[in-house]
């Protein structure tokens, strides 16, 4: 994007986005005030992202009482859950895969075949050895004739070389190759780690190609919402460590946005509680992450974002994920056994206050004492923000899903509409019950139900949606669970029981986040978490010994309860609600560059990067030249994805052969530089 036409008469403002599975958020921070000054919350429009993004945006300029210049914005920053979440859910691209000098043990070990029943794969000659001199020669012809039988088949190539890092020409002769046979787009394994594992580098690229449709729909989005409300300006997306990068350069490479959204909660949580050290939870409508920040400095998982099952090479902030939000689904087991399960679905108050006529449904399941069941209170519904019509993003991607898709699900998927129906009018099989949910898996519908928001509205608790709907669904659980006519007072009982365990939850998670394991599930800790102080004659108690910064829509209906029982500090920082996008506005723009130099004990040295292998018979001068090499490559990084001013930090890590008194015996040299600047 051009950059922003200068205001030298007023302040300029930093805008911070997150796409959340419920929620999309934005915050305004003034730059020169160092301050937030405006905040505001839209749901999260799925079928077309930018109605959501323009709604949270319009509506927080809406709030400052100036108003807001488009041209006193300085940049726009988003953090986002759609890499991580299609990811978990297997979603994706279709992908062909080009791995070179790999043989069989390697290609077993990559993993992609399991992950990806089918995926076109292909296993070249060449690559190079561990000291970057090719093995052979690339194999053209036999690249040229995979390319021929996968192209039709996929939207994107991954291409992962042995000993690439060491020297990535034919990872780069390749992309050449593709991107002239075939015009799509091309993921290289070294463009995203520096590592020598090649089969996990070959995953990691293989995960990355499948998610730039995606991410680039997000930022084209984004980019959209920006026209219409006249912002010229820098676009910046928040990456898995937290740093930030121009929305054109993570385009190519959306594998970095994984955990983009915890990673800028964290960073906001820092930024708005001024803590240095901490333990974060963020709850959100669908999980919550939890974090730690120890003097100033989060963790950082070096060895690579574990996400969905698969440990990726994407350096990212070290957080835990749990299935827990407060658009949970309540479900009720054996014995009417209630559990919060992991599964996001829209809240029946959030769906009673966009459709009313969902509470004459309501009552109408009430009023049905024949059969229904555990369906009772339950909707179906195509995603918010859905445009009939395939000329709309989500109609065409619904009309090739439905014709992709097996025929009872695509025959369900024709009566599902914009507006909820009762999904016992519509599973009326175990066929049809199965086809909903999987299309609710493949993102083509969303299903309504009780939920802890729920149960928060009918204890008045939160009042952002409709109670009436909550209450009534209330009534329909409590019906089910105890098979008697639910009195108001058993109601809220429901609820109350509803809202208390989403507390033992919560409190559970964050005391597994202190100790660094999790806990076993014995009587000691469930009483702790439970609220209870004591088991028999014993006191007990566990609680962190840092505070617990608590952020995201949810948090004050449940946190303050999850103090008590832990008997720890919990901070409620103002702008809590909103921290990701604030994250997402004040993080700076990071990049990292790793050079190796090996010696072989007889006074050779040789320096290993990306770019190719140099041979130095000085010590002095091989480091040098690797120092020189990484400060340079950080610093163009860093350049390259928005940085201003960047500064440059150096650490060298060596070790000696035995007997070594100087660098003369230096057997090997890691320097590591990272790149950093204010955007």
């Amino acid at each position: 994007m051009n950059a922003p036409t200068s205001n030298p008469a007023g302040p300029s403002y930093l805008i911070g986005v997150d796409t959340g599975g419920t929620y999309t958020d934005a915050a305004i921070i003034e730059a020169q005030g160092h301050k937030v000054v405006a905040s505001a919350k839209s749901i999260t429009t799925k079928g077309d992202l930018a109605i959501g993004v323009t709604g949270a945006i319009t509506e927080a300029i809406a709030k400052l009482p100036q108003g807001l210049a488009a041209r006193d914005i300085a940049l726009v920053s988003v953090s986002t859950t759609l890499a991580t979440n299609a990811v978990v859910e297997g979603h994706g691209s279709a992908v062909g895969v080009v791995l070179i000098g790999f043989d069989a043990a390697m290609v077993e070990r990559t993993g992609i075949a399991k992950a990806f029943p089918g995926i076109p794969m292909a296993v070249i000659d060449g690559g190079h050895d561990h000291n970057g001199d090719a093995r052979m020669a690339l194999d053209e012809d036999a690249l040229g004739s995979a390319l021929a039988a996968m192209a039709p088949r996929v939207d994107a190539f991954a291409v992962a070389s042995a000993f690439a890092v060491r020297n990535s020409a034919h990872e780069l002769q390749a992309r050449a190759l593709i991107v002239a046979a075939t015009g799509k787009p091309v993921t290289l394994s070294t463009e995203l780690s520096s590592s020598l594992d090649a089969p996990r580098r070959a995953l990691t690229a293989t995960l990355n190609a499948r998610l730039i449709a995606r991410v680039s729909g997000l930022i084209d989005a984004v980019g959209r919402s920006m026209s219409e409300l006249g912002i010229v300006c820098p676009l910046m997306i928040v990456k898995g460590d937290g740093s930030l990068a121009l929305a054109q350069s993570v385009a190519t490479r959306p594998i970095e946005t994984v955990l983009s959204g915890p990673a800028a909660s964290l960073v906001g949580a820092q930024w708005l509680s001024g803590l240095q050290s901490f333990i974060m939870s963020d709850m959100g409508g669908t999980t919550t992450d939890l974090g730690v920040l120890i003097d100033g400095r989060p963790r950082v998982n070096e060895e690579g974002a574990e996400v969905g099952g698969w440990r990726t090479m994407v350096r990212a902030i070290d957080v835990r994920t749990i299935g827990l939000g407060g658009d949970s689904e309540v479900a009720l087991g054996a014995a009417g056994k209630l559990t919060i399960n992991p599964q996001r679905i829209v809240p029946v108050s959030l769906l009673g206050a966009r459709y009313p006529q969902v509470l004459a449904m309501l009552q109408a399941d009430l009023a049905d004492v024949d059969g229904g069941g555990a369906m009772h209170g339950r909707f179906v519904l195509l995603p918010f923000g859905t445009r009939s019509g395939a000329d709309s993003e989500f109609g065409a991607r619904a009309g090739t899903a439905t014709a992709e898709l097996p025929p009872r699900e695509a025959d369900v998927l024709r009566l599902v509409t914009e507006a909820p129906q009762p999904l016992r009018k519509l599973a009326t099989s175990l066929h049809a019950q199965r086809a909903i949910a999987a299309l609710q898996k493949k993102g083509l519908v969303q299903v309504a139900g009780f939920t802890p928001s729920d149960a928060a509205h009918v204890l008045d608790l939160q009042a952002n949606w409709s109670k009436p709907a909550a209450v009534l669904a209330a009534q329909l659980g409590c019906r089910l669970r105890e098979m008697k006519l639910p009195t108001p007072e058993r109601t809220q009982a429901y609820a109350q029981l509803v809202w208390s365990e989403t507390v033992r939850l919560t409190a559970k998670a964050i005391l597994d986040t202190a100790c660094g394991f999790t806990l076993p599930e014995d009587k000691l800790v469930q009483a702790v978490c439970s609220g209870a102080s004591r088991v028999g004659l014993t006191q007990v108690s566990l609680r962190p010994s840092v505070p617990v910064v608590a952020v995201g829509g949810p948090v004050k209906v449940y946190y303050g309860e999850v103090g008590k029982r832990l008997g720890c500090e919990m901070v409620f920082p103002a702008f809590c609600d909103v921290a990701n996008a604030v994250g997402a506005a004040t993080g700076v723009v990071a990049h990292a560059v790793r050079v190796e130099v090996h010696g072989d004990g007889s006074g050779v040295f040789r320096l290993h990067s990306t770019v190719g292998t140099q041979q130095f018979t000085n010590a002095a001068l091989a480091l040098e030249a690797a120092t020189s090499l990484a400060r340079q490559s950080a610093l163009d990084a860093v350049r390259a994805m928005g940085a201003a001013d960047p500064q440059v930090q150096i650490g060298v890590t060596k070790s000696y052969f035995p007997n070594a008194v100087d660098d003369r015996g230096l057997m090997e040299a890691v320097v590591l530089a990272e790149g950093m600047g204010r955007p």
